[in-house]
């Protein structure tokens, strides 16, 4: 059986010490536990409390024979070659090493109506509320997650007094999705040098002097232009954009 650190299997019990996760096939099981095939010629056997965190009646009711499971070395005594394991995670984090803010890697292990219990590898699973699994309306928390689900989460606070830890699926609210922003649109060479040609054409005609009609000229034709320019670029733009 192989470790999950992806290391090479260890094939005696002197290889195993306290802590290290093994994979394990159940042999059998009775009232008090269940026996398990590590690969290394020695059983190990689960005591039905250290199945799972939460209360058990039956053994039966967690594991069937044959079935592969997950495991953690409890206690190796070499000398009458015993090994004890544990199906609950070993806690690797104590209460004054969390903090507000802090992401951290967790496992599923128990979904309510009201939201997920997520184990962090602290003595009690934190909760995630459904308010906390998605920026989205979640009407089930089987609707995003199952159990035994790995999900990565943000403790939102820890209250060692009554052994609560609030936990957050959603994204980091530090990551904004930048808006897109509509750009100006830059006249060209062109269109430059109409409008300046307009502007000059304003400057030089004589002050205080009642404009006379005239027929179309050159400066028509050139506003004409300008302004046919403008509008198709406005055409051109709405249609990109669409």
């Amino acid at each position: 059986m192989s470790k999950k650190d992806g290391k090479a299997p260890a094939t005696r019990l002197e290889d195993l010490r306290a802590g290290i996760e093994i994979q394990g096939k159940i042999i059998r099981t009775n009232l008090h536990g269940a026996f398990i095939d590590v690969g290394i010629g020695v059983e190990g056997f689960v005591h039905i409390s250290m199945l799972k965190r939460s209360p058990i009646n039956r053994v039966e009711d967690v594991l069937e024979v044959g079935q592969e499971v997950k495991l953690w070395v409890h206690r190796v005594d070499k000398k009458q070659k015993r090994l004890e394991l544990s199906m609950i995670r070993p806690v690797t984090m104590k209460w004054n090493d969390l903090s507000p803010g802090m992401m951290l890697k967790g496992r599923v292990v128990r979904l309510e109506q009201f939201g997920a219990f997520v184990d962090v590898g602290t003595v009690r699973p934190g909760l995630v509320h459904v308010s906390e699994m998605s920026n989205d309306y979640v009407e089930d928390p089987s609707q995003l997650v199952q159990i035994g689900d790995e999900v990565r989460v943000t403790v939102i606070e820890v209250d060692s007094k009554k052994r609560q830890i609030r936990l957050s699926m959603k994204p980091d609210e530090a990551e904004f999705i930048e808006e897109t922003m509509p750009e100006e649109d830059i006249p060209t060479a062109m269109e430059v040098a109409l409008r300046q040609a307009l502007e000059d054409s304003e400057d030089s005609e004589p002050k205080g002097k009642p404009k006379a009609k005239r027929a179309p000229s050159d400066r028509d034709d050139q506003e004409d232009i300008l302004q046919r320019t403008l509008e198709h670029r406005m055409r051109t733009s709405s249609d990109d954009s669409s």
